[in-house]
């Protein structure tokens, strides 16, 4: 006996092995959870450094220089975590604009809520 399974139902096949029925339920990708649900939200930040914000590898002040992001940008914020004081703030945020990088939060604004922890 062959089984079907189409992409948006759910079928169930019985088989019949050596005298004995067993269940046997088939799921396609429609079974799968609606992926609209499993996206973390999205944080938005605007850049306040006058000079421009100088991207980092690191929550940390003498990490490496990724990038920088310039005065004005909006930037898209994964997450924030604690690390090196930047005019008395410790809060470091995750970008997703392109490589993924480490700002000073004391240079940028949030949009909307502020966002998760890591």
């Amino acid at each position: 006996m062959s089984l079907r399974s189409t992409r948006t139902s759910t079928r169930l096949g019985i088989l019949a092995a050596g005298g004995a029925l067993a269940a046997l339920t088939v799921t396609g990708p429609a079974a799968a959870l609606d992926d609209s649900n499993n996206h973390p939200p999205v944080y938005k930040g605007r850049v306040t450094a006058k000079s421009g914000l100088l991207l980092r590898d690191a929550p940390t002040r003498g990490s490496r220089v990724i990038r920088s992001e310039p005065y004005g940008k909006v930037v898209t914020i994964n997450c924030k975590t604690t690390g090196d004081h930047v005019g008395g703030n410790n809060l470091w945020y995750l970008l997703t604009d392109g490589t993924w990088a480490w700002g000073a939060a004391h240079y940028i604004a949030n949009i909307g809520q502020a966002p998760r922890w890591c």
